[in-house]
Order: C-alpha cells, then sequence, then structure tokens
C-alpha cells in the first residue's frame, strides 16, 4: 500500500494547475488520501494483527466481484455518465454487504441521483449525470 500510495502522489504531482485555481490547488486532496494510506500502512506494518484470518471460499468470490464492480465502474462512468454506473455498483455493493434485493437497488437508485446532486449542483463540478445526449 505504501507503494501505491507514493504511485498516487507521483501521479498526483503531474496534476497541471491554471493560474485561476484556487489556492488550495487539486493536489491537496490526492495527497491527503495517499498520506492517510501510508499512515494506514505503517500501523499495519508496526503492528499487524497476531490472529488474522484470511478470508476463505465464498467471501474470496464476493471480494472478486466487489473488485470486478468497481473496475467495472472506473471504466463505466466516461460513457455512461456519472448516475447509472453509481447506481449499478452502488446497489451491488449494498446487496453484498447483506441488503435485500429491493433495498439494495433503491439504494443504489438514491446514492447515484443524491451523490450527482450534491457533486453537480451544490459543489458545482462538472459532472455529466447521464450518457451524451440523454439531457443531463
Amino acid at each position: 500500500m505504501i507503494v501505491v500510495a507514493l504511485g498516487y502522489i507521483l501521479s498526483a504531482s503531474a496534476i497541471q494547475t491554471s493560474f485561476m485555481s484556487d489556492p488550495v490547488g487539486p493536489r491537496l486532496f490526492p495527497y491527503m488520501i495517499a498520506g492517510v494510506m501510508i499512515l494506514c500502512a505503517l500501523v499495519m506494518v508496526l503492528r499487524p494483527d497476531p490472529e488474522a484470518e484470511w478470508p476463505a471460499g465464498p467471501m474470496v468470490l464476493q471480494l472478486g466481484i466487489a473488485l470486478a464492480v468497481l473496475v467495472a465502474y472506473a471504466y463505466s462512468i466516461g460513457p455512461l455518465g456519472f448516475i447509472i454506473p453509481t447506481a449499478f455498483a452502488s446497489g451491488v455493493l449494498s446487496w453484498q454487504i447483506g441488503g435485500r434485493p429491493l433495498r439494495a437497488a433503491i439504494t443504489g437508485v438514491g446514492l447515484g441521483i443524491g451523490l450527482w446532486v450534491l457533486f453537480r449542483l451544490v459543489l458545482g463540478l462538472g459532472l455529466r449525470g447521464l450518457p451524451a445526449g440523454w439531457g443531463f
């Protein structure tokens, strides 16, 4: 995780800033995430859990499904906009952690729309809600 965090810092340092950006700049948030990652990794290295239980069988399959959903999410945000991939990914992950299918679907749709409203309308980010040509 430390190596991944250092790669994250290296990637963030390459972010171009314009002369009209805010004083904090776009690099601060990635640097903060990387710092927390390094801190957590150091804690795990210096104080490992003596009785760690590694997942086996069905749990490994569940983790694989979660990983596949998150990778698909990352690739689908560009062509499908924010709302649809977020609704699908959060719905599947919600279902995986023990929710009923209908509640998980409602949670997914609620998160997809709610987060888009927060990011686009409240925070003013240039985030496309739906695929190009669908309106938002």
